[in-house]
């Protein structure tokens, strides 16, 4: 195969294993036998992963660290407020930042829906300590951005937490 042809299919596999157009290992296999295995390892994307990693763990310790900010300090309600805010606004830019890593996406949209849901019920229940509609209310704005989230992303754990969350809702109301 000439050489001009073997470097724009080599730039091709490149640009879609980066752009995740084929999964890695398709990618690899098709640069090895393209470069009839001379194709250099990726040093940069290495240090990436364990940024990635890094930040995934971060993100899930945020959700012991809201419980314990929550439960068994005595902090003013204002400043669990904020500093609850601050960790949902690190998920929501997480959640940007991994939108192009389609496997890492699931640990901030995680981590920001527990702590949203932590959060919004104390606060709740805090300001309004014997009115039981103002939690109920909580409960359904939490469940609709769930499910609104869930379909608009086409993730189905965020789908069926939204519709049992509802489900639960109305069996707690009712019954």
């Amino acid at each position: 195969m000439e050489e001009k042809r073997k470097n724009i299919i080599v730039n091709e596999l490149q640009h879609w294993k980066k752009s995740r157009m084929l999964p890695d290992h398709y990618c690899d296999y098709l640069l090895a036998l393209y470069t009839e295995g001379s194709q250099p390892k990726d040093i940069k994307k290495s240090k990436n992963t364990v940024v990635l990693y890094l930040a995934s763990l971060f993100l899930l310790l945020l959700i012991p660290i809201s419980a314990l900010l929550i439960y068994f300090t005595e902090l003013s309600i204002t400043l669990q407020t904020v500093i609850l805010i601050l960790f949902i606004s690190s998920c929501v830019f997480l959640i940007f930042y991994f939108s192009e890593k389609v496997k890492m996406i699931h640990i901030p949209i995680i981590s920001g829906a527990l702590i949203l849901l932590m959060g919004s019920v104390d606060f709740v229940t805090v300001v309004y300590p014997r009115n039981e509609g103002f939690l109920y209310v909580s409960l359904v704005i939490n469940c609709v951005l769930w499910l609104l989230l869930g379909f608009k992303w086409k993730l189905i754990y965020l789908s069926i937490s939204g519709a049992l969350g509802f489900l639960l809702l109305a069996i707690s109301i009712f019954i």
